[in-house]
């Protein structure tokens, strides 16, 4: 399969480049930060797309133990296999961060059209008002 099949389209966060135009991501790139969207928006957060996003969310005020790891690491599989149909999934590892309050989720990915493998690593913290 072409690469042409992961797609082109704005960047996330949303940047203009040297010329003033908005800066695209392609390809791999688009991926990631399609899954970073994935596991930044809480389900019910897009009022047009409510099933949309990550639950996880949900857990933001549990306490930091074994059983919140897995069901963050549950909410993440599953909100991947329901809305980045580009990857194949191959492990997600939750530990808890230097701090008490965050869960770093270590996330290795297979892009299907490419199958090249990725890691990605994302921050999620347990109190609201934690910032990195």
């Amino acid at each position: 399969m072409p690469k042409s099949f992961l797609g082109v389209g704005w960047c996330f966060p949303i940047e203009l480049d040297a010329n003033g135009q908005i800066k695209q991501a392609a390809y791999e790139e688009s991926v990631r930060q399609s899954i970073w969207i994935i596991l930044g928006t809480a389900k019910g957060e897009r009022l047009m797309r409510p099933d949309f996003g990550c639950g996880m969310h949900d857990l933001v005020f549990a306490p930091n133990t074994a059983s919140t790891a897995g069901q963050v690491s549950e909410a993440v599989q599953e909100a991947l296999l329901s809305f980045e149909p580009r990857i194949d999934v191959i492990d997600v590892q939750v530990t808890p961060g230097s701090q008490g309050q965050v869960l770093l989720i270590s996330l290795d990915y297979r892009v299907r059209a490419t199958n090249n493998v990725f890691n990605l690593v994302y921050p999620f913290y347990l109190e609201r008002g934690t910032v990195p």
